[in-house]
């Protein structure tokens, strides 16, 4: 039986939500064991985070530049970081961590700009280690079966994409009122230069590319601050289009009051239309032309990627927890068979890559250029990911 991977996670103290849910979701399927950590830029917040969750206080470091030489050189030293820090420390973070030879699991975006997420995919390659995003929705077994179903032909030629993901938990200023998670993401030093757009819009669109197998060539969009005096986007709609002359509309507000966590994408084909809603995970409906609806549930999914990605029986729910789950599963999956000279498990394939983080900034940057000329249609800067 393999033994657990060692991981090693830099941010997540205390007070940092996403933190928490790494933690949960690394070690739900005994694949991985948080060794080591640089939990906080402010060290005795970062050995007090260490403390609570029981971290050798030997392995907790006041810096991560600190941790990625000392873990370098030790002969147990981790296999992998998870970067859980706000964006614009991902990419240098990022980046020790390659240079010193250790496989990276990056909270998205990948970087705070183009150039940023270009480097890092090219210093992965070279260095022939692991970078791979956290993009949850891709976790999911029900998605995974969505895009089973659209590269086995199901929904006919594709058409249409309309993605969207609304929340209401910014629509008062409370980043003005001592709100750490809210602060840091109004704050284009720490966020970079995009607010709804870098949070979940780059997750609505990630999901809209990974269902359809397509990536946007070009948007028409228009970004908002509908609360006054915020410096970054807080609400963000646009129009797509995509290879072949599929079209698109993607929608991401953090000030639709009333809404918790409503991620939903929708596709039509010529055949069949097929809907995954965030907030109902375990199922898809799949409507064929002429046709009833079909309601699709994880525990009968039919595809190998979406049973790989099921864990309880039919009629047991599962959710946000067990997609972040899946992912480091196929973290582990691919660094073992890296390891081992083998090809991974079929079910680790879709696991978030580098070249998708590029591709989620090559999204970012076309968006806020079009906001900047007025919603001018854009097209995406995709020439040499890898260059």
């Amino acid at each position: 039986m393999n033994k657990p991977l060692k991981l090693g996670m830099v941010g997540g103290g205390q007070g940092a939500f996403i933190g928490g849910v790494h933690r949960i979701a690394a070690r739900l399927d005994g694949q991985w064991q948080l060794v080591a950590g640089a939990l906080s830029s402010q060290p005795e917040r970062a050995a007090a985070s260490a403390r609570e969750i029981g971290l050798d206080p030997a392995r907790s470091y006041a810096s991560w530049q600190q941790m990625a030489a000392a873990e370098a050189e030790r002969p147990d030293g981790i296999d992998a970081v998870a970067i859980v820090t706000p964006n614009h420390l991902h990419a240098p973070v990022a980046t020790a961590f390659l240079e010193a030879g250790i496989d990276v699991i990056c909270d998205k975006p990948l970087a705070i700009s183009l150039a940023e997420a270009r480097a890092l995919a090219a210093l992965a390659r070279r260095r022939e280690r692991l970078l791979c995003l956290t993009q949850t929705y891709s976790g999911y077994a029900m998605v995974r079966e969505a895009r089973a179903l659209v590269a086995a032909g199901e929904l006919g030629t594709l058409r249409l994409i309309q993605v969207e993901y609304a929340q209401d938990w910014l629509t008062e200023a409370i980043e003005q009122q001592g709100h750490k998670q809210a602060a840091w993401r109004c704050d284009p030093a720490l966020a970079g230069p995009a607010g709804a757009l870098a949070d979940i819009g780059s997750h609505a669109y990630h999901l809209a590319c990974f269902v359809s197998g397509l990536r946007a060539e070009a948007v028409c969009a228009e970004l908002s601050r509908l609360v006054p005096g915020r410096p970054l986007d807080d609400h963000a709609q646009a129009m797509l289009r995509f290879p072949g002359g599929v079209r698109g509309m993607l929608w991401a507000s953090q000030v639709a009051a009333g809404c918790e966590n409503a991620l939903r994408l929708r596709i039509w084909g010529s055949r069949a239309g097929l809907e995954f809603a965030q907030e109902r995970p375990d199922e898809l409906l799949l409507t064929p032309l002429g046709d009833a609806s079909q309601r699709l549930s994880r525990g009968r999914a039919s595809s190998a990627e979406a049973r790989a990605a099921t864990r309880l029986p039919a009629g047991h729910p599962e959710g946000y927890l067990e997609a972040f789950a899946q992912l480091y599963r196929d973290a582990a999956e691919q660094i073992r068979a890296r390891r081992e000279g083998r090809a991974p498990d079929i079910g680790s394939r879709w696991l978030t890559t580098a070249e998708d983080g590029v591709a989620g900034l090559a999204f970012i940057e076309a968006m806020l250029a079009s906001d900047r000329a007025g919603s001018a249609w854009t097209a995406l800067d995709t020439e040499g990911a890898f260059q």
